[in-house]
């Protein structure tokens, strides 16, 4: 079935390198790190701006700027029924606070599947307002980030889970 309206994205600046942001109607379907996109993936038939895309870029402008520690833009992220239960606990985790892929895995209702629930991480298409970054290993290491390991120590240092490095 065909869409109603093409897709709309907005090319956002942050610390952490341009975001590709990509909106149906009135829902964010995705957040794409710089690296992991290229000015040819966005649709000749795609749309620049709407009212969710600058929603979601003035509530991530004052996350950069430490004023806002939760995300009320309407989400609507395309995965498998498991994918959507792990993205919702990692929704779940506050702002400064980390959990382990095995807690995680146990809140979205697959106790003993942490591979599994770091699989799923791995997918989120949101990352930062599902903030995948939260999850850390067992030991507490940063493990894996599709945005990459620097983004994810950056936006830990950001809420104060990590200290500053001075490197």
């Amino acid at each position: 079935m065909p869409r109603a309206e093409p897709r709309r994205y907005e090319i956002v600046p942050a610390p952490i390198g341009k975001l590709l942001l990509i909106a149906d109607g009135p829902v964010l379907r995705e957040l794409r790190f710089a690296g992991s996109w290229e000015t040819a993936d966005i649709a000749p038939d795609w749309r620049r701006g709407g009212e969710v895309l600058a929603r979601a870029e003035a509530q991530l402008g004052e996350y950069f700027a430490g004023s806002r520690r939760e995300f009320d833009v309407p989400l609507a992220p395309e995965g498998t029924e498991f994918q959507q239960r792990v993205w919702r606990e990692i929704a779940r985790v506050p702002y400064g606070r980390t959990i382990s892929y095995g807690e995680l895995a146990r809140r979205a209702g697959a106790p003993g599947h942490a591979r599994a629930a770091g699989a799923a991480t791995g997918r989120n298409p949101i990352g930062v307002v599902v903030p995948c970054h939260r999850i850390m290993g067992a030991d507490g290491s940063l493990t894996g980030y599709a945005g990459g390991i620097e983004r994810k120590r950056g936006l830990l240092e950001l809420e104060g889970v990590l200290q500053r490095s001075l490197v």
